[in-house]
């Protein structure tokens, strides 16, 4: 196993095109929809940095900020903020494009853990991830606090 990896090395960039499926009545997408898309951007960055099966362990934090209309084009990017032992977090950036004018709106943003799973079906090592520019970085530095919030409200259950 590596020891470490970059953060680009397993980011992902996913498009989706909202069909009338995958609207509500009001021609907007529903939120279960985005947030299909959002874990399964989000899972393929995770088993990208870990090189094997990952889970979803939990959803921090999720946001709708806009919606998003029937017709629109929705890219997912989803980037590895952190990882330790086993586990890691993931940021996923949710922006919708209007076609018809080319304007782009940020609709969502989501933080989510995952676990590496080995062969055995237990939870597995996975490299650290190393930051290189000041954006990663800060993002690192989030991630570590969200995660130390996570553990808290653990142990305090």
């Amino acid at each position: 196993m590596e020891k470490s990896k970059s953060v680009s090395s397993s980011q992902v960039v996913m498009t989706q095109l909202v069909l009338p499926s995958h609207t509500n009545a009001l021609d907007t997408v529903f939120g279960g929809t985005v947030m299909s898309w959002i874990d399964i951007s989000a899972a393929i960055a995770a088993q990208r940095h870990a090189g094997k099966n990952v889970v979803t362990a939990s959803i921090d934090r999720l946001s709708f900020i806009a919606p998003i209309k029937k017709g629109w084009v929705v890219n997912l990017k989803a980037s590895v903020n952190f990882a330790s032992r086993t586990s890691m977090e993931v940021g996923v950036r949710v922006d919708a494009e209007n076609p018809n004018t080319s304007e782009m709106f940020h609709t969502a943003s989501a933080y989510l853990t995952f676990v590496a799973i080995g062969s055995d079906g237990k939870p597995s090592p996975i490299p650290a991830i190393v930051p290189e520019d000041d954006t990663e970085k800060r993002r690192f530095d989030a991630a570590i606090r969200r995660r130390q919030a996570r553990l808290n409200d653990k142990a305090s259950t």
